[in-house]
């Protein structure tokens, strides 16, 4: 296939563009679902500033989305390692 200047374009390096693309959607896709489920859990009324108990949960929150995506993200490599067989 040629680019419109001309030369050649690698359908390899398109597919790994476009899959970093997808995986970007992903993450912010979930990012904003997490921050949603932290503001319900943690934010009882909206002010100007956060109060040390609203700070605590939210960073307690956050800490246990990374937590589990790590987890979870771990537990996928190691099935793959293993030929798909969990």
């Amino acid at each position: 296939m040629a680019d419109p200047e001309g030369g050649e374009v690698d359908v390899a390096e398109l597919q790994r563009l476009v899959a970093a693309e997808e995986q970007r959607a992903r993450l912010a896709a979930q990012v904003h679902n997490f921050m949603e489920v932290c503001w319900e859990k943690c934010v009882e009324k909206p002010g100007s500033k956060l109060d040390s108990r609203t700070e605590t949960c939210l960073a307690n929150c956050v800490n246990r989305f990374v937590d589990t995506t790590l987890s979870v993200t771990n537990r996928f490599a190691q099935i793959l390692q293993k030929g798909g067989h969990g």
